[in-house]
């Protein structure tokens, strides 16, 4: 989570691209798609040219911006704050040494939502701060 204002949140997906190659890539672009408890919930891309060096790592961040009406829909299927299964799908856009070529990337795992940024973390907040009104 990178960002928070009244109309949602700003998220990043950090990916670990490996090259296995023997000769550098770059990437030219990405457009990706992103599914929350089987809800598509957004999608976007960039056209970004990234070095990926031969036989290494490369970090790519998926800015991801998410409005709070579509986070309503996952709050009331009730996930486990600790277990909300998600989906990315991206497209990669790469030059190569044979030319450009797309290479397709899926990612599923679990995020875990950070205690302070839960709902009823907010509600408790509020909750105090009208008691100190009273």
């Amino acid at each position: 989570m990178v960002g928070l204002d009244t109309s949602g949140i700003d998220i990043e997906f950090l990916l670990g691209i490996t090259n296995p190659n023997p000769f550098d890539l770059s990437l030219l672009g990405y457009t990706f798609e992103l599914q929350v408890l089987a809800l598509p919930l957004t999608t976007g891309g960039n056209q970004e040219t990234i070095l990926f060096p031969a036989g290494k790592e490369t970090g790519l961040r998926l800015p991801v911006r998410l409005k709070f009406a579509d986070l309503l829909k996952i709050v009331n299927r009730s996930p486990d704050p600790d277990k909300i299964p998600y989906q990315l799908n991206t497209m990669l856009r790469l030059k190569t040494p044979l030319g450009e070529m797309s290479v397709p990337v899926e990612k599923n795992a679990l995020l875990n939502i950070p205690e302070q940024y839960r709902p009823a973390a907010f509600t408790n907040r509020l909750r105090d701060a009208l008691r100190g009104i009273r």
